[in-house]
């Protein structure tokens, strides 16, 4: 007996509206999306794009609890989730939004909520800068890597994010 294939989650690489009227019509494209994660305890910054079905690093090996308080000893790190646009000059930080992880590893439990996570991507595919909620030392962390990481990207990006991060 063939086993059904599960399409639950597909991600369509291109314009799912283009009018053919298939599977996948309404479906959103996320191919200039990319997770940052932001370390405030290690003051790291990096794109981890395993986060784009949650199994980034930081995500791995813990069990998400529905409950901010049952992770009282847990770490903070945030997933900003950052669109890119091509304007009239190039490319540039179209969105970006962050959302919060606590995770307590020596326990191996985590708390994240999974509806702040994509009312933020949303947000930022909506060229949005969700970023004021952020610790100062995590805005610094990511103003920096965003800076280095495509110093082209973020010269033409709006002065609303530079704004945000400070």
């Amino acid at each position: 007996m063939e086993k059904k294939k599960n399409n639950a989650f597909t991600i369509m690489k291109d314009d799912s509206t283009d009018g053919h009227g298939g599977y996948g019509v309404g479906s959103i494209s996320l191919e200039n999306m990319s997770p940052v994660i932001v370390d405030p305890n290690e003051k790291t910054a990096y794109v981890d794009m395993a986060a784009m079905h949650a199994r980034s690093q930081v995500e791995r090996r813990v069990r998400f609890q529905h409950e901010k308080e049952k992770v009282q000893d847990g770490k903070l790190y945030w997933i900003v989730w950052v669109t890119v646009q091509n304007g009239g000059e190039g490319p540039y930080y179209f969105g970006a939004a962050a959302s919060e992880i606590l995770v307590d590893r020596p326990n191996r439990i985590a708390y994240k909520s999974m509806p702040e996570h994509v009312k933020h991507m949303e947000q930022s595919m909506k060229g949005k800068y969700v970023l004021e909620h952020m610790d100062d030392v995590s805005k610094e962390l990511l103003l920096e890597f965003l800076k280095e990481y495509k110093p082209e990207f973020w010269s033409r990006s709006p002065k609303d994010l530079e704004n945000q991060l400070q």
